[in-house]
């Protein structure tokens, strides 16, 4: 599956901002999908994850409460909306996918097969 990120921009503490990702090649109903982030200097780190059936959200501990997740089959996207912001979240945004089910939090990018190719996220202080 090939992924397309979105969304991303400068927005000002305590903004919000929607990413996208869209999937070709493959319905998204039968992968479980993550956002991961990556600032400069620092290791790609998860974010959130939804699993192919909805059943199962996860967040980071860094975002749970202002980040929420979602997707819809139909459209083949899933969504991070990202509300109250700040400028510790700044980084590059990644989409990924894999097909295999987890028991636990696939927390990790080693535990993806497909990647977008991010979307800048800034937020000014």
């Amino acid at each position: 599956v090939q992924l397309q990120a979105s969304g991303g921009g400068l927005v000002q503490t305590g903004g919000s901002l929607r990413l996208s990702c869209v999937a070709s090649g493959g319905a998204i109903s039968k992968y479980g999908m993550g956002w991961f982030r990556q600032a400069p200097g620092k290791e790609r780190e998860f974010v959130a994850y939804i699993s192919w059936s909805g059943g199962r959200i996860h967040y980071a501990d860094s975002v749970k409460g202002r980040f929420t997740i979602s997707k819809e089959n139909l459209k083949n996207t899933v969504y991070l909306q990202m509300n109250s912001l700040k400028p510790e979240d700044t980084a590059v945004y990644y989409c990924a996918a894999d097909s295999r089910n987890y028991v636990g939090v696939p927390d990790s990018p080693s535990k993806y097969s497909s990647w977008g190719q991010g979307t800048q996220v800034t937020v000014s202080s």
